[in-house]
């Protein structure tokens, strides 16, 4: 007999298609859709060398202390514990990325990068495409935001890998409330592109920038957090298009200089999120904004190594009653939940 903990992943992993029948034609950016923060972070290379995107002080600090400063780094660049296949299975579908190219490299190979370099972009992409084969009825999010020293022909390579691992699988660029997961069902439908690049205007599979806005509250203040990110839903959604609420508290340099030794796990997770404030916060956005997967995400507690996401649902969707439901409310959108 399979244990409880089994059957959970299970419905994890193709929580889209068990979903009730009402929500199958309800526009996706209606739906609240879990995702992840610098979602390659799970692996960073210390060896690498630092990020093109990285200051000058960065680059100067890690000239001087070399590995002993990319140990420190990458206690505080890596978001996340888990592949992107575990990621999955646990019910994420939106997928942060971030591409590099690096430098010196002979084989002009593109790369997933924060501050230091993570895996290979074509490696990422086939393990998403193995679990999307294997769980049909599942559509994810891949949102291409950041790009690091990439000229055209690096753009052209991206694309030309897209076509490789997802050909037909891959959604064009339409309105988005005419997406929903029927529609993405009848055609067999199971990657949404997003790339913040003009690029996108000259590919049909690839989906604008604009049209996955993600305002960013930039504050370690978890009160100020939960103000941004009612602000953002009531006022910043840009009707059309799918949107992030980024429930991210983010380090301040002098955050990070007194910390520098403990990492943005212990420092950020375990200090500033102890804080009643965003208990309370979180949980009363999420009651007021009616979101139609609380109790989806409220079974992923365990499951997601993003820091937000553990923090806040084990300790506030266990308070929110109702079954899943879906909303067509104006404040909810695509949800992306961050360390």
């Amino acid at each position: 007999m399979a244990s409880s903990q089994g059957k959970n992943e299970l419905k994890l992993a193709d929580w889209m298609a068990t979903l009730p029948e009402s929500i199958h034609s309800i526009p996706l950016t209606n739906l609240a859709i879990p995702g992840s923060h610098d979602s390659f972070s799970f692996y960073i290379d210390e060896a690498s060398p630092v990020g093109p995107e990285q200051p000058e002080t960065v680059q100067n600090f890690v000239s001087v202390f070399g590995t002993v400063a990319k140990k420190l780094m990458r206690k505080w660049l890596a978001t996340q514990t888990m592949n992107f296949t575990g990621q999955l299975g646990a019910g994420i579908r939106y997928f942060d990325l971030r591409i590099s190219t690096k430098p010196r490299d002979p084989d002009n190979e593109l790369y997933f990068a924060h501050g230091l370099f993570s895996a290979k972009v074509n490696e990422g992409l086939e393990e998403i495409n193995a679990f999307l084969t294997d769980h049909h009825k599942e559509v994810v999010f891949l949102d291409f935001n950041h790009f690091y020293g990439m000229q055209k022909y690096h753009h052209e390579k991206l694309v030309q890998m897209l076509k490789d691992i997802y050909g037909n699988k891959m959604c064009p660029a339409i309105f988005a409330q005419e997406v929903s997961l029927k529609y993405l069902w009848e055609k067999d439908y199971q990657v949404l592109v997003f790339y913040h690049s003009p690029v996108a205007l000259e590919v049909p599979f690839l989906w604008p920038g604009q049209m996955m806005p993600a305002p960013w509250a930039n504050t370690t203040d978890p009160e100020k957090l939960i103000q941004f990110l009612q602000a953002s839903i009531t006022e910043r959604r840009k009707k059309g298009s799918f949107f992030i609420s980024q429930v991210v508290l983010t380090p301040k340099a002098s955050t990070v200089v007194k910390g520098v030794a403990s990492g943005l796990r212990e420092t950020i997770t375990e200090r500033v999120l102890s804080s009643p404030k965003l208990i309370l916060g979180i949980e009363r956005w999420q009651i007021e904004g009616k979101t139609s997967l609380q109790r989806l995400l409220g079974q992923m507690e365990q499951q997601v190594e993003t820091h937000i996401m553990n923090f806040c649902f084990k300790n506030c969707c266990r308070s929110i009653s109702g079954k899943l439901r879906e909303s067509t409310n104006e404040r909810t959108g695509s949800l992306l939940l961050d360390p």
